[in-house]
């Protein structure tokens, strides 16, 4: 018997989100779109200049972690914070949200140079793209001794992020997770996270699928199509294919496809009334497709499952869903 149904793993960061137009982006030298890691004192200017913001737990994994939770699975979340404010504010919302969160944060404060809890400043234009800023803090000190094995071996699959390939000592706690997980005859998913991402680590996100590591891929068509340095999204999709179980790629308005073996199943996007902010879209999306995995579901429900929540998510200001997802999937006959 399973503990958990998804056991996440991810950089606990607080999302600092505030509209903006174009021009702050340019007159700021922020790129459009992607996730610019930055440091302390770039990360006080940008605060300093942004509009009003909504603070709000975010970090790729802990939302996935918060969507299956909202949806009625069982989550758990590995994830480094500090003793502080900011480190509160994650650990309480996480938990509010149903996940089981017991990685120890860290001790001590600025004094003795203990990096804070880390944050994220989300800058969102008026077409919904949303830039992020991040710097990482706490972050990068997760690592092997924060991996608890029964949660590792007691979760149908684990989930990480591409972006805790940026921290050298999260890469070995992600190793150790797999190996627990497997030797469990578990499964373990990643997203490819950004496709700056895949460009820093192309050669290692491929030896992670091809060596088995890594089961089951999420990614975005610029991330497949940068894996495999094509830009041909069916080029890129007939050679994943090969290197891994099964891939979900997403295709904003264009929906989603998914691929185990020689099969295909095509998933339409949901209809939404307005985009307001795309922070969390693929976040969501894992969350719909993994709850739905886990409970035994077609490859066709979990998509649709995929798909209904990143539909949602992108329909308001923040990565964490407000609706009950269980309920949205019913009111829609998904469940």
């Amino acid at each position: 018997m399973s503990q958990y149904d998804v056991l996440c793993i991810g950089n606990a960061i607080v999302d600092i989100i505030a509209q903006c137009d174009e021009a702050f982006l340019t007159d700021n030298g922020i790129i459009k779109g992607a996730m610019n890691l930055i440091d302390a004192e770039r990360a006080e200017l940008l605060y300093s200049r942004m509009g009003p913001a909504i603070e709000a737990s975010g970090g790729s994994a802990g939302n996935t972690a918060a969507g299956i939770a909202s949806f009625g699975g069982r989550s758990a979340y590995f994830g480094k914070v500090s003793r502080d404010h900011l480190g509160e504010v994650f650990t309480h919302d996480i938990r509010a949200q149903g996940v089981a969160f017991d990685t120890k944060p860290l001790e001590g404060g600025p004094l003795d140079g203990t990096p804070p809890t880390a944050r994220s400043m989300i800058l969102v234009t008026p077409d919904g793209e949303r830039s992020m800023n991040t710097y990482l803090g706490a972050c990068v000190e997760l690592g092997p001794d924060d991996v608890e094995a029964d949660k590792a071996s007691g979760a149908k699959v684990t989930y990480f992020e591409g972006y805790l390939w940026d921290p050298p000592l999260a890469k070995e706690a992600i190793r150790m997770t797999a190996a627990h997980a497997h030797a469990a005859g578990r499964e373990v998913s990643m997203t490819l996270s950004d496709s700056f991402c895949v460009d820093r680590y192309r050669a290692e996100f491929l030896e992670l699928m091809r060596s088995g590591t890594v089961d089951i891929v999420f990614a975005n068509s610029h991330e497949i199509k940068s894996l495999y340095e094509t830009s041909s999204f069916d080029e890129a999709l007939s050679l994943i294919r090969k290197d891994c179980k099964i891939a979900a790629v997403t295709r904003s308005e264009k929906g989603s496809v998914i691929v185990r073996g020689d099969e295909t199943v095509v998933i339409q996007a949901t209809e939404i009334r307005e985009l307001v902010d795309t922070t969390g879209a693929g976040d969501l999306y894992a969350a719909g497709f993994l709850y739905g995995y886990t409970q035994g579901r077609s490859l066709k429900d979990c998509g649709d499952l995929g798909s209904l929540a990143a539909g949602l998510v992108i329909q308001q200001i923040g990565p964490r869903p407000r609706q009950n997802l269980k309920h949205e999937a019913e009111q829609a006959g998904l469940l």
